[in-house]
């Protein structure tokens, strides 16, 4: 079970030679980091090509595929590529080069505040953390990012701005509405200190930093449109960002390559898709041979999905038209396992588990990395190391040749040790480029993956509560998840919030484990991934594998001694207050002042408004009259979520119970 130092340092030397071996026989690449958003491991096209039966077959037909698929063929595979459970973890994680328990554990609420700490009082990434982009501007990329920041926004510096990204248009919340771009309930999951009025929307360069103002990208007037591809859709906006870019891009300045983020919606709830992809989808499965898709949500997912590919597909496309593919890498990553709660629609057949737990559904990710500078020799094949995403942190630092040590961050821990205050932890990331390249584990110590879950290779240690403890089916969700969902047998959702605080579907614990496909670990479930990637076989039991259980406990108990969990505060009126005055968008509301431009120009009738709007923020956010409000909402919600619960997924077909696609091997 120990790794010896030498070990460790052979491993990371040969990973270095590998890498300045790689880097010094070519001109420094552009880099195109694609994050996917939910996407389920069983959604993807390579991890469904070899069909055993009918419903393996019907579910392959029903993953459309063919640009990622071919990108993979065409590139390397990342078989063991671990993330976050949840999403905001996982992208500060990527963004700061933190394992996510060092920078961030929870989906915080964008509005939190706590005065007391200037640094990390916030949702997301602190301050002085030193982003990826600024490491990449400081080595003479140029630095864009379309889509989801997600990793904080109380502050300038917390926003993909402040955090070396030249422009950014995006959203800064979980979700928002494909089509409006506001934060309806079933997008973002929660009720927020604005009542869910302001719109998520934004634009930051040099010379504008506020909302996305033109009438078509606020509007669902196209939302039943025919055409494929409407132009109010929140994913077209983003591809077109996209396109733009690459081809603005200058390519004679061979000193400043271009690093480009992209982070579609894409396949994050709410479900929303043009209705033509809907049809496309159907009509490709059926016109193959299969069955019609037979889930509302699974159809609206896997439409989802071929969205995604066919953009992807033009963006690589618009590279190699710009003649840019050749010296391009380009890594693709989910932020999290996909959630197989209702209405999630993911899949991560045959993995156990989801979103929000630490099985392999829930940790384990697609991902591949690609592009023209693979080497011919190392296209099509797979890398079975295990790789964090915090870890491409190190690995572009190290292909742009620049030092990934935080200084910013160093020098803020002397003023926080004084205040005390929590401190700022190192970066953790492994370059891995060097180990792609020669095909060995750069990861052989313990791999933190959450305050629940260390995995030290080839043993997982999974302790307490885990939600959504489910193998699903080869198609899932189905009729079947409806009539379990009807008839209140789960998967729920359960991180719905009113101003920051958890909503439980049920008053009684035990109904909601129930709901939610609970299992208890308790001191811990012990897996031998490699052997067992499904997760069937837990070892703790086994007398043989005592003396490993209690060392994995031992690791896990001491790793959770670094834990970074400051206090972010709670939901703040003043956040919505400055989004009324930057015309109803969200955006930074801490020493923000001089950070928007230019400032909208309201009419009086709008001032009027804002004011009453603010008074009644403010009235709120008295901390009697806001706990109260917390209080009947944590009261009234097991009652409504019950009939919301009927509503989030439906039965397309007529069937009887013997034709239905049955879940497999749920655990509660």
């Amino acid at each position: 079970m120990h790794i010896g130092v030498q070990s460790v340092i052979a491993a990371f030397t040969l990973g270095m030679v590998g890498a300045n071996a790689w880097m010094s026989s070519r001109k420094t690449p552009h880099i195109l980091m694609i994050l996917a958003d939910d996407y389920g491991w069983g959604n993807l096209g390579v991890h469904r090509r070899k069909p055993k039966d009918a419903l393996e077959s019907q579910g392959a037909l029903e993953v459309h595929t063919p640009n990622l698929d071919s990108l993979v063929d065409e590139g390397i595979l990342l078989d063991r590529h671990y993330t976050y459970k949840i999403c905001s973890p996982s992208r500060s994680s990527l963004q700061s080069g933190r394992l996510a328990v060092h920078v961030n554990t929870a989906n915080t609420g964008p509005l939190a505040v706590n005065s007391k700490d200037p640094v990390s009082g916030y949702a997301g990434i602190p301050r002085n953390m030193t982003g990826i982009a600024q490491k990449m501007r400081s080595a003479g990329y140029r630095t864009h990012m379309v889509g989801k920041w997600d990793a904080g926004m109380a502050t300038p510096e917390q926003t993909p701005y402040g955090k070396g990204y030249e422009t950014w248009t995006g959203y800064y919340q979980h979700a928002n509405d494909y089509w409006r771009k506001d934060e309806q309930f079933m997008a973002t999951g929660e009720v927020d200190q604005c009542f869910n009025r302001m719109l998520d929307f934004a634009t930051l360069n040099a010379t504008y930093r506020g909302g996305v103002r033109d009438a078509m990208s606020l509007t669902d007037a196209c939302k039943k449109d025919h055409e494929m591809d409407p132009a109010c859709y929140e994913e077209h906006i983003f591809k077109m960002r996209i396109l733009d870019i690459i081809n603005s891009h200058d390519t004679s300045d061979t000193d400043s390559p271009l690093f480009l983020f992209y982070a579609p919606h894409l396949v994050h709830a709410p479900l929303e898709v043009p209705e033509a992809y809907k049809q496309r989808i159907q009509q490709l499965v059926m016109n193959r041979g299969g069955k019609k898709i037979d889930t509302a949500n699974r159809l609206t997912y896997a439409a989802m999905v071929m969205y995604m590919d066919d953009a992807i597909g033009e963006v690589v496309q618009a590279l190699k038209a710009k003649q840019m593919w050749e010296d391009t890498l380009v890594v693709l990553t989910s932020d999290n396992g996909g959630p197989i709660y209702e209405p999630g629609g993911a899949n991560n057949y045959p993995l156990k588990g989801g979103k929000f737990n630490d099985w392999e559904g829930g940790v384990r990710v697609n991902a591949f990395v690609a592009g023209g500078v693979i080497p011919k020799e190392k296209r099509g094949t797979t890398f079975s190391g295990v790789i964090s995403i915090a870890d491409w942190y190190g690995t572009f630092c190290e292909i742009a040749g620049v030092a990934f040590e935080d200084t910013a961050a160093e020098a803020a821990n002397v003023w926080l040790k004084e205040q005390k205050l929590p401190t700022l932890a190192p970066v953790d990331s492994v370059p891995q480029w060097g180990f792609i390249m020669n095909g060995t584990n750069g990861r052989q110590q313990p791999l933190h993956l959450s305050e629940l879950a260390v995995l030290h290779w080839p043993y997982k240690l999974v302790v307490g509560k885990q939600e959504y403890s489910a193998w699903t089916g080869p198609l899932y969700p189905n009729c079947s998840t409806v009539d379990s969902i009807t008839h209140e047998s789960g998967p729920v959702y359960d991180e719905m919030k009113f101003f920051n605080k958890k909503l439980l579907p049920r008053t009684n614990q035990n109904e909601t484990e129930f709901l939610t496909w609970t299992q208890d670990c308790q001191s811990g479930c012990l897996i031998n991934v490699e052997e067992d990637p499904t997760e069937h076989h837990d070892l703790s039991k086994d007398p043989t594998h005592a003396h490993l259980l209690r060392e994995l406990q031992m690791t896990l108990q001491e790793l959770n001694k670094d834990l970074f969990q400051p206090d972010r505060g709670s939901s703040s009126s003043e956040g919505c207050k400055i989004a009324m005055r930057m015309g109803g968008y969200l955006g930074p509301f801490v020493n923000a002042t001089e950070f928007y431009r230019p400032l909208p120009e309201l009419s009086t009738k709008e001032h009027v408004k804002n004011l009453g709007m603010g008074l009644l923020y403010d009235f709120v956010n008295v901390p009697g009259i806001k706990s109260s409000l917390q209080d009947r909402a944590v009261r009234g919600w097991p009652y409504v979520g019950k009939h919301v619960e009927k509503m989030l997924d439906k039965c397309l077909v007529n069937t009887t119970n013997s034709d239905r696609f049955e879940i497999l091997n749920f655990v509660i």
